[in-house]
């Protein structure tokens, strides 16, 4: 295994001899702090149905086996749209997450509650089995899930442990709570539009959403970092989608506004890896010329924000290998590589 520790000073990777370590983001940054290459692995939408779940050790295997990958980003959906949102279920995926060897940082997807109240999820509240979310995938506020639990700065305080921000060798990451279903205001089972309920959790949520992105943004610039990362569930640019409806994903358009401004006063590549629509894509969503500048009403575009869709669902026969390289040319900080399951 690769050992992991909290580092002294807050960036969140340094390598010394063969570890990687992991820390905080609050301090200022500590010379010779970044600059490192490092891979970490991302897959999400997985696993979906009785086959995939029987194959997903052997899955976590394969990505434990690999000896470049220092940490694993699951991009959520821990389940099909169709299944039960079951407290044994949970249990299992966690059991499952247990087994990586390396730091997991886990994404919340929708699946695993905005639809759960869906009869043929159970028809549970999805406000009952987020925080059922929270309590068996988010045991210990501010680590990460894996054997090699490592550190990371967390929003728990405000009741969001899922959002949080790390740092490796000059690349900023942030994962946010950010899921399809109209990012939580879909209508539940029963009701022709949202909630009181739901749409005080999407107005809480997306706040600690905007306050985490921004705050990566700014410790990024303070540290003249190379790249910055953000994580998401939802496909908020979803090009398997000929016509999309305003009315369908008005409550992502301030979580756009913010990336775009964001990445548009950022002076480096910022790269987006998003799951939900389960079909791999590289794109820029918010250059100029985009469609998705007008139709969420942008006024700044972004042409160095890159989106990578990991694949995922029925279909899904790869994981996605991201190898970082501050000192890469051409400007491209971080490159990938599908690798095909070998089960």
């Amino acid at each position: 295994m690769k050992p992991w520790r909290r580092a002294a000073a807050p960036a969140l990777c340094a390598l010394a001899a063969s570890a990687l370590v992991l820390g905080a983001t609050a301090a200022p940054a500590q010379a010779g702090s970044g600059g490192h290459r490092f891979t970490f692995a991302v897959i999400g939408d997985i696993p979906y149905g009785d086959a995939q779940i029987a194959a997903f050790p052997e899955v976590i295997g394969q990505i434990n086996a690999d000896p470049d990958v220092r940490f694993v980003d699951h991009l959520g959906d821990i389940k099909n749209g169709s299944t039960v949102c079951s407290d044994a279920y949970f249990q299992q995926i966690k059991a499952d997450f247990d087994t990586f060897r390396d730091p997991l940082v886990h994404t919340v997807g929708d699946n695993e509650w905005t639809d759960c109240h869906r009869p043929n999820n159970g028809s549970y509240n999805p406000l009952e089995r987020l925080d059922a979310i929270r309590r068996v995938f988010f045991p210990r506020p501010g680590w990460t899930l894996g054997q090699d639990a490592a550190q990371v700065d967390s929003q728990a305080a405000r009741g969001y442990p899922e959002n949080v921000r790390y740092r490796c060798g000059g690349v900023s990451f942030a994962a946010v709570h950010v899921v399809g279903s109209n990012n939580g205001l879909a209508p539940w089972t029963g009701s022709t539009g949202p909630t009181p309920e739901q749409s005080a959790e999407v107005l809480g949520r997306t706040a600690a959403v905007l306050e985490n992105v921004r705050d990566t943004f700014r410790e990024a610039r303070k540290r003249h970092d190379r790249a910055v990362v953000l994580l998401t569930q939802a496909d908020m640019f979803d090009p398997t989608v000929a016509d999309p409806s305003f009315a369908d994903s008005f409550a992502f358009q301030p979580i756009v506004k913010a990336i775009a401004e964001e990445s548009a006063a950022f002076d480096g590549p910022v790269y987006l890896f998003n799951g939900d629509s389960h079909v791999y894509t590289s794109d820029r969503p918010l250059d100029a010329g985009s469609r998705w500048l007008s139709f969420y009403k942008v006024a700044t575009a972004a042409p160095n924000l890159q989106r990578i869709t990991v694949d995922g669902s029925t279909g899904v026969d790869d994981w996605l290998k991201v190898t970082v390289d501050p000192d890469g040319g051409d400007g491209r900080v971080l490159t990938w590589t599908r690798v095909p399951f070998t089960s």
